[in-house]
């Protein structure tokens, strides 16, 4: 890989070993239901679908700084406007789409407006209420959702064309939704709709300043949410078939953040890593006990939020960090040895700066010392310094001598 870098160049090496990670993906995508049993190729389809409610919830909260507790009202929302559509209209499965789509689009700009005024705690509550409201409301208009019992409508059957069992084509159709909301919100978040979003993330300030209009953009941004999350709940109809309030508690929102935050906010393959962790922790853990589902699923997050705090998606990347990191404090150890600071060259500070001077290959003595010795060589009377004790008690010659009380 560094050999492609240093031929290729750090942009073409990036974009290239993208290429062959979509491609490697797209292979083991593509191969999945030819190898896997039918229930398993279920849970799959459930990861897409999941994924692309995931993906709408990522615009909202990882790209626009917001939150939101509600996003299961508006998956609610999108199942049942397909079931009605095709109990009460009778109409094909791939009309109810774009309806369901458009619909929860209209019903998250009409709820983003309100919730402009608030941020944090209080935005998070209101859109919790939604989540909570939703379900009984469902119950009472009986005439058209069926009330408690809910509805039950046909499944999406493969064509006789395309040789596949009803699992198969299913997961095929599913995939394919998957990967162009994926692919559309790549292409929004690169437009200048999503610099909006990442710059009003960031200090809505100094977004405001360079022209973005903070209301605009965080309406849309409710309800680009909102419209994937009505396409996974269309996809959910069309997999189930089966609907019911209290198949969407306010438990599915909750569920839905958790897996966001655990797969990586700001990430865009996050969203996939959250999706299967919202299916799988709780269909492997219900094997082991009833109440082991929750238990589980909150030591998870608790765990991913202690060994990768931006998710499974930043996982590689800190990995890659700490092992960039470590040969460099190995490789500058060596360098002092022993040998190394006891060595002449190693000599500097105080020592090395006492040291005597060397000129001309001979020693020459600077200081206080210097010139005592100059003075003895020229008077041999100034050979004794006053600082010997033999000078300071002899008495002077022709002195008188001394008394007692001197």
């Amino acid at each position: 890989m560094t050999t492609i870098t240093a031929t290729l160049g750090t942009d073409r090496a990036r974009r290239l070993r993208a290429a062959l990670t979509v491609l490697l993906a797209s292979a083991l995508a593509v191969g999945a239901p030819f190898y896997f049993a039918p229930f398993q190729v279920f849970q799959l389809t459930m990861v897409l679908l999941y994924a692309v409610a995931l993906a709408g919830l990522n615009l909202l909260v990882g790209f626009g700084g917001q939150i939101s507790l509600g996003h299961g009202a508006f998956f609610a929302a999108g199942a049942y406007t397909a079931a009605v559509m095709l109990d009460r209209y009778d109409t094909g499965h791939l009309a109810t789409l774009p309806v369901a789509a458009a619909g929860c689009f209209l019903l998250g700009l009409g709820f983003g407006v309100p919730a402009l005024r608030l941020r944090g705690l209080y935005l998070a509550l209101v859109t919790l209420s939604f989540a909570v409201f939703l379900p009984p409301l469902l119950k009472r208009l009986e005439p058209v959702t069926g009330g408690s019992m809910g509805l039950t409508v046909d499944k999406l059957q493969p064509p006789a064309w395309s040789g596949l069992a009803e699992d198969q084509w299913m997961y095929f159709v599913v995939l394919a939704v998957t990967a162009v909301a994926l692919l559309l919100a790549r292409n929004l978040l690169r437009s200048r709709v999503g610099r909006a979003l990442l710059a009003a993330r960031d200090n809505e300030s100094a977004a405001e300043v360079m022209g973005v209009r903070l209301s605009l953009h965080k309406t849309l941004a409710f309800a680009w949410s909102a419209m994937f999350a009505g396409v996974a709940g269309c996809l959910y109809t069309w997999v189930i078939g089966f609907v019911s309030p209290d198949s969407f508690s306010f438990v599915l929102s909750i569920m839905l953040l958790a897996g966001l935050v655990v797969g990586g906010l700001a990430s865009l393959y996050g969203p996939l890593l959250g999706a299967a962790f919202v299916m799988y922790v709780p269909s492997v853990s219900q094997d082991l006990s009833e109440a082991a589902p929750g238990v589980v699923f909150g030591l998870l997050i608790i765990a991913v939020m202690l060994v990768a705090p931006t998710g499974l998606a930043g996982l590689p990347g800190r990995v890659r960090a700490a092992v960039t990191r470590r040969p460099t404090r190995t490789t500058a150890a060596p360098d002092r040895t022993p040998e190394a600071e006891s060595g002449p060259e190693a000599e500097s500070g105080p020592e090395a700066e006492s040291g005597p001077e060397v000129e001309s290959g001979r020693e020459v003595q600077s200081g206080p010392d210097t010139e005592p010795k100059s003075q003895a060589a020229s008077d041999p009377s100034a050979t004794l310094t006053p600082a010997d004790p033999a000078v300071v008690d002899a008495e002077p010659v022709g002195a008188p001598p001394r008394t007692e009380k001197e």
